[in-house]
């Protein structure tokens, strides 16, 4: 009963830290830019830890690493994959990513880091050009091994299952999508574009879109702003919920559990966005209910 009584006057007057010391998690963010604030929000919006932000753009010659090590936080939060660059020689604290979408190379070896990638799930973004395009059998996809081809080889299995056929074509320089993606023409109903940094860049862009133009072939990809240049349709990720996905687990990670135990997870909700005026100058037949539930762009 005693024992009761002193640990209840301890809580009522005692400062808080004295009671439980106040865990604390460094934000470290490439650029202060839109998406990666909203990531933050979400993450602030489940964290119970106090967070204290860097900018990397705005502390360029700084060594973050020695900087974090003086703060010595209980956890790091990675936003933007040069974020997660510059703090993955820490390898005695936990680390969580947020918007990065082939985390793969930076993650690969370390065991105090998990994280949420900025992909949706294969199984998801199949079955959904699935219902959006039941015309749609046969999508070409090209990819670099190095970049993308885990996520590949975790669709090529998936396909299997439905009645999807994927015709995949490697590519290992910008300069070699155009060979390829012509070689895939009569052989394809649909291009899908992955975030693959090898293959997309602006001169790559146009090509894709002017194959899709003139061969009457959809490109389906991961952005909207891709859709508003012409894409058919893309499936993106909500910044916000992926901030809220990763600071679930950094509160799971915060109570106890070993990061090793935490896999790391694909981006849980969808965003999809379907260009009307690019469906009807292709012919393209569109599942209506995935069209009620989409952001259109006319």
């Amino acid at each position: 009963m005693i024992k009761k009584l002193l640990i209840l006057i301890a809580a009522l007057f005692l400062p808080p830290n004295f009671v439980e010391a106040e865990q604390t998690v460094t934000a470290v963010q490439s650029f202060n830019v839109r998406p990666y604030e909203q990531a933050l929000k979400g993450f602030e919006s489940v964290s119970r830890a106090k967070i204290h932000s860097i900018i990397l753009s705005e502390n360029r010659g700084v060594d973050i690493v020695s900087r974090i090590r003086q703060v010595r936080p209980d956890m790091v939060l990675a936003v933007g994959i040069g974020a997660l660059s510059s703090v993955s020689k820490l390898q005695h604290l936990p680390i969580v990513y947020l918007m990065i979408p082939n985390p793969r190379p930076n993650t690969s070896s370390s065991q105090n880091i998990t994280g949420v990638s900025m992909n949706v799930a294969p199984d998801t973004q199949l079955n959904i050009f699935q219902k959006a395009l039941p015309d749609v059998n046969a999508i070409g996809v090209l990819y670099d091994p190095v970049k993308t081809g885990l996520f590949l080889d975790q669709a090529m299995r998936i396909s299997t299952g439905k009645n999807i056929r994927l015709i995949a074509e490697k590519i290992d320089h910008p300069r070699n999508v155009s060979a390829a993606i012509n070689r895939m023409k009569g052989r394809i109903d649909a291009v899908w574009m992955l975030p693959d940094v090898t293959v997309i860049t602006p001169e790559t862009i146009e090509i894709m879109l002017l194959f899709s133009f003139e061969n009457h072939i959809p490109v389906l990809t991961f952005s909207e702003k891709y859709v508003e240049l012409g894409a058919l349709m893309s499936i993106g990720i909500d910044a916000f919920d992926m901030g809220r996905q990763a600071g679930e687990m950094a509160n799971q990670i915060l109570k106890g559990s070993d990061v090793s135990t935490i896999q790391n997870a694909y981006a849980r909700k969808a965003v999809i966005s379907i260009n009307l005026k690019i469906a009807e100058k292709l012919s393209i037949r569109l599942n209506k209910d995935v069209i009620r539930d989409a952001n259109t762009i006319q």
